[in-house]
């Protein structure tokens, strides 16, 4: 079981543009059969959690649609509209507290940061990240949600070609006190 941040990025380092686009993404050319592409990633995946911008991103590009059958967890402060039988919580409690609940809820499976940066630079924080994998899109966008809003020494384990994208995949540095090495 492991915690992964994994999501894609513009050359430049941007997840989404500023108004929390992701239309630069879905316009580029990957194969969802093919090294380090979403779908093989995503059957080891027992839990999520995501900040509330990614949620919204999600429920207005699927159109108020659910697809994830794992617990979800939801960081805000606002009330969301929930998709009806899914089982997704909002929660402003502290990163160490919904990690807790999301391993447990996983059962052995691994734990999905999905978005975005500071999302995940807050569990990188609390020494709660594991892994960083990040799909490279030939594009770059100037500005935007940057990829992780801080210094994490990042030791690089795989490497893939997926059609026009870099994909790499990186170990999280710690210190021997188990916290992110800045």
């Amino acid at each position: 079981m492991a915690t992964h941040f994994y999501t894609a990025s513009s050359l430049d380092g941007f997840i989404a543009t500023l108004d929390h686009s992701l239309d630069w993404l879905l316009s580029q050319d990957i194969d969802l059969e093919g090294p380090m592409a979403y779908p093989s990633f995503e059957k080891n995946v027992g839990a999520l959690v995501m900040g509330a911008s990614t949620y919204e991103w999600v429920m207005r590009h699927e159109e108020g649609r659910w697809g994830y059958t794992q617990p979800t967890w939801v960081l805000t402060h606002r009330d969301l509209e929930l998709p009806a039988g899914a089982a997704v919580e909002l929660t402003s409690d502290a990163v160490s507290e919904v990690h807790a609940r999301a391993v447990a809820a996983a059962e052995g499976r691994d734990v999905w940061i999905v978005g975005g940066g500071d999302v995940a630079g807050q569990f990188a924080d609390a020494g709660l990240l594991d892994e960083v994998w990040v799909q490279y899109a030939p594009v770059t966008l100037g500005s935007g949600a940057p990829l992780l809003p801080r210094r994490l020494d990042l030791e690089l384990l795989e490497v893939a070609r997926n059609r026009s994208f870099l994909c790499g995949r990186y170990r999280v540095v710690r210190d021997e006190g188990g916290t992110n090495r800045p």
